[in-house]
């Protein structure tokens, strides 16, 4: 049975951020409700009041204006997939995309909602990660702009102010030749909560390597890009030995547990073999 609460439709932005900072520290923002709802209805949270953002239809848009690339926060999963700008400037996000949940999830889920909900194994955020994104955080106080890997400050925690609303995710247009790809290894290929979810995005410039990114999922209390391994190939040239390293260092910067899905320790051999794996592809498309 679900709890009681109250329930708020405001028409636009400057209503709801003003219903937010007037409800105080137990509302919650309420989009494609694939997150929320199933949460209120297993009692892991217990809301006073719901603010329903399905009318506030300026935060579903995506642009590409002075080389960025900005999504409102209640995008779904379904438009990335239809988007050429998604797909041709961020190819990892539109994989990440395309095994996301089912087909009915991803009409509803929005991509505020799979960064907000804070889960390790949150699918669109390390493919979000790696292209250097950046969230707006709106309240009637203003907006700010904080970047992705600084947003979690441990499981399912983040620097949102209670009358804070994610109003857009935003990142740079990768440079001519980047190359960026992301593989869920999952028990099964539909609807399965990510085991380990890896993404990549580098270029090659005079046999070297540039912007290495490299950012994994469901092996840490959050999602996180990890810096050593990107370290090992930034400026390098990418050697079959170097790839190996950044794999080990990888594999070494996670801390993966033991759930019902895997052990820690399969975790974390598939964050080499799948580091190695994406590593080796986009250098493959870079040559």
């Amino acid at each position: 049975m679900y709890a009681e609460f109250d329930l708020t439709i405001p028409a636009d932005l400057p209503e709801a951020l003003t219903a937010l900072a007037a409800a105080g520290t137990r509302a919650v923002p309420l989009s494609g409700g694939t997150n929320v709802l199933v949460d209120i209805r297993s009692q892991r949270i217990a809301p006073d009041r719901l603010l329903d953002l399905g009318r506030v239809h300026q935060l579903r848009e995506i642009t590409v204006d002075r080389g960025r690339v900005t999504l409102g926060a209640r995008t779904t999963v379904g438009d990335l997939l239809a988007s050429g700008e998604v797909t041709r400037y961020a190819p990892a996000l539109t994989e990440a995309a395309r095994v996301f949940a089912g087909q009915m999830v991803r009409n509803a889920a929005t991509v505020a909602g799979n960064v907000a909900c804070g889960s390790p194994a949150a699918d669109l955020v390390p493919p979000l990660l790696v292209l250097d994104a950046e969230l707006t955080l709106s309240s009637v106080r203003g907006s700010r702009t904080l970047a992705l890997c600084d947003f979690y400050t441990g499981y399912k925690s983040d620097q949102r102010a209670p009358d804070e609303l994610i109003t857009a995710i935003s990142w740079p247009i990768p440079a001519t030749g980047s190359f960026g790809s992301f593989y869920k290894l999952a028990r099964r290929k539909g609807d399965a909560i990510t085991v380990v979810g890896v993404a990549v995005s580098l270029a090659l410039g005079g046999g070297c390597c540039g912007g290495v990114r490299i950012a994994l999922g469901s092996v840490a209390p959050t999602p996180l890009r990890v810096s050593k391994a990107e370290a090992v190939l930034e400026g390098k040239p990418p050697t079959p030995e170097r790839i190996a390293e950044a794999a080990r260092a990888a594999a070494e910067e996670c801390s993966p547990i033991d759930d019902v899905r895997a052990t820690g320790a399969y975790r974390r051999h598939m964050v080499g073999v799948l580091v190695a794996r994406l590593l080796t592809n986009a250098i493959q498309a870079g040559n």
